[in-house]
């Protein structure tokens, strides 16, 4: 069967512990079937015998069970995917969403969907200022060419799960990804 990574969304192969694309530690696919551990006789940990306990020592961090997304949520690929066709609409739902919003691969596509808009406005505002009417209007069409084109190459490499950095946009929307 198989299984998708919970952060970038590639396909893994049953019992994998780690992504082989993005490293991230992966839940046991087996239930564990041991005792729970025990400490050995007589030893207790700093708080138990009355001193004071060295924080890290004796403290063993609880691991939360991996869970299963729900049956209405979508793979990070699709949701990365999904970021671009609105534009900055799609970028600012997925920002919201609550299982979307702690994934840094959607969050990634969403702001670089939002940035991607923002920066071509930019553009086009810039364009109607500088430039005469005729000239003007050829380089706006040109604008919408590179829009259509770097919004579908996008969703593209979304689909395919991988995190391309549109130019100098790229780089502003990982920073924000990773906050």
């Amino acid at each position: 069967m198989t299984q998708f990574c919970h952060q970038c969304g590639n396909a893994i192969a049953a019992g994998t512990r780690f992504c082989n694309k993005c490293g991230t530690p992966l839940a046991p696919t087996q239930p564990q079937t041991g005792a729970p551990y025990q400490a050995p006789p007589g030893f207790q940990s700093g708080a138990q015998s009355g001193g004071q306990q060295t924080p890290g020592y004796g403290q063993y961090p609880v691991q939360q069970p991996y869970q299963q997304p729900a049956a209405g949520d979508l793979k990070p690929n699709i949701a990365g995917m999904l970021c671009y066709p609105l534009s900055f609409v799609t970028g600012i739902i997925f920002l919201a969403l609550a299982p979307y919003n702690r994934d840094r691969f959607v969050k990634f596509h969403a702001y670089q969907s939002i940035f991607f808009i923002v920066a071509l406005f930019a553009v086009s505002i810039a364009l109607g200022i500088v430039l005469p009417w005729p000239l003007e209007r050829m380089m706006k069409g040109l604008l919408r060419l590179v829009f259509f084109g770097g919004t579908a190459y996008s969703m593209y490499k979304a689909y395919l799960g991988e995190r391309f950095k549109l130019p100098i946009i790229g780089n502003y929307a990982e920073r924000q990804a990773d906050k």
